[in-house]
């Protein structure tokens, strides 16, 4: 029985991951979206400027959506294994963005590449938090290439993982912590206190995920010494201890330097430099682009073996 579910799951795994591969985020509708406007209703009525409201305003969120995942989950697991891979496939679809940031990725350097400085300033927002307007084509290359690198992992590599191992509960508990992360997480005046907890969460639920993309860029990004070296010698200078790790793995495997002054909305940032070489240019961020659609793919096969290997697992501690 746990054999049969395991080999469900892992259907389910490729079979969103292949959808998110032929259609990118939905257009209209997307679930995310649902819940970041349910997010942003809730914290009209529980925002107060300290730590404990904002933990509070994540628990209740993130209990909710774990609700709804084991409910999912266990209703499928009753109809067979036909229902659990569907339902594993259609909440791995939605989970996932890395079609969608591979493509923004791919259109920014296109427009770098037209010299229309204005279009990608208009593009970045769509892929991080920076602020594009001081940015020249270089420095928005950088920034395009950072964010490919640090949401290779958040966008594909920890939720494919997290749904190896927890199922349907998993993949939408992550999803909705590395999203109420992006809404409150950051050291703005009004978050800093409120959004307390869900940053710190979001670094525990991507610990392994962040890890897990160094070592698939090391096994699959053509430089293996450098990847491995970038991540080892600098990854722990970066201020986040999991975004650090995919850029620094990044800008080894690439050849490029990373880091240095960061403007976001605000406040200004020195971040140290991750990696050896030049600044990034518009072909580097193409070829970032390859290597998280490389990665992605790898992830995906890891977190099917993981999801296999977990069930069978289960399976021999039962019989015994």
């Amino acid at each position: 029985m746990f054999a049969r579910r395991g080999s469900a799951r892992a259907v389910g795994l490729a079979a969103g991951y292949l959808a998110d591969l032929c259609f990118g985020d939905p257009q209209r509708g997307h679930p995310v979206a649902a819940f970041g406007t349910a997010a942003a209703a809730l914290e009209r009525r529980t925002y107060a400027d300290d730590r404990a409201a904002g933990a509070a305003h994540t628990a209740v969120l993130l209990a909710a959506l774990g609700t709804v995942g084991l409910l999912v989950e266990r209703a499928a697991f009753r109809r067979g294994p036909v229902w659990t891979a569907a339902a594993t496939a259609v909440s791995t679809y939605v989970v996932l963005g890395g079609t969608s940031l591979a493509r923004t990725g791919a259109r920014l350097a296109q427009t770098l590449e037209r010299d229309d400085l204005d279009g990608a300033r208009a593009l970045l927002p769509s892929l991080c938090g920076r602020d594009p307007a001081a940015l020249d084509a270089d420095g928005l290359a950088r920034a395009a290439l950072e964010s490919v690198a640090e949401n290779t992992s958040d966008a594909q590599v920890a939720p494919i993982l997290w749904g190896a191992v927890a199922g349907v509960p998993g993949l939408l508990v992550y999803r909705g912590a590395n999203t109420l992360d992006a809404m409150i997480g950051h050291k703005s005046p009004r978050y800093l206190h409120f959004g307390w907890a869900a940053a710190r969460f979001d670094d525990v639920v991507n610990y392994v995920g962040a890890r897990a993309t160094g070592l698939t860029v090391v096994a699959v990004g053509g430089a293996p010494v450098s990847a491995w070296r970038a991540w080892r010698r600098d990854a722990a200078k970066h201020p986040s201890p999991n975004a650090g790790v995919a850029e620094a793995s990044f800008a080894g495997a690439l050849g490029v330097q990373l880091g240095g002054p960061t403007q976001y909305a605000h406040r200004l940032e020195m971040r140290p430099t991750l990696g050896d070489g030049p600044p990034p240019t518009t072909a580097d961020l193409r070829r970032a682009v390859r290597l998280s659609r490389a990665v992605q793919a790898g992830a995906t096969l890891l977190a099917v073996a993981v999801s296999v290997a977990c069930r069978t697992g289960r399976r021999v501690s039962v019989r015994r």
